[in-house]
């Protein structure tokens, strides 16, 4: 059975390299209740949907092959809009300081480990 998420959450941004993955994810938000998913491959076509179109949420994958996701978790925290990391590598990559304490799944993720995401992002006292 399918759970809600809570906070409603109707648009979310997916940040990640592979399409495939980003649009599992989106099947998977979509599911849970979200109404838009924006999905961005690249750094640079993420920063223009945060521009270009309202975010409740963003997931971003932290290694992007040759970038990394960290100014676009910058700027979403310059406007106030929660998101998570996911990632494909346990400790191989070290955060900022500042983003260490941002909720974090690994991948291969699920619908569950989604949610829990996001409801921890949205947990009173998270950066």
């Amino acid at each position: 059975m399918t759970s809600q998420i809570s906070p409603a959450i109707e648009s979310v941004l997916v940040l990640e390299d592979n399409f495939l993955i980003a649009m599992d994810m989106g099947e998977i938000l979509g599911a849970l209740g979200v109404k838009k998913v924006h999905i961005a491959t690249t750094v640079e076509k993420a920063m223009e949907i945060v521009a270009a179109h309202p975010v409740d949420f963003a997931v971003l994958d932290i290694n992007l092959g040759d970038e990394t996701s960290f100014a676009v978790a910058e700027s979403l925290m310059a406007r106030g809009i929660n998101f998570g990391f996911t990632s494909g590598y346990s400790d191989l990559l070290t955060l900022p300081g500042h983003l260490r304490e941002i909720p974090r799944i690994e991948k291969p993720f699920s619908e569950g480990s989604l949610s829990s995401l996001i409801a921890a992002a949205f947990r009173p006292g998270n950066p």
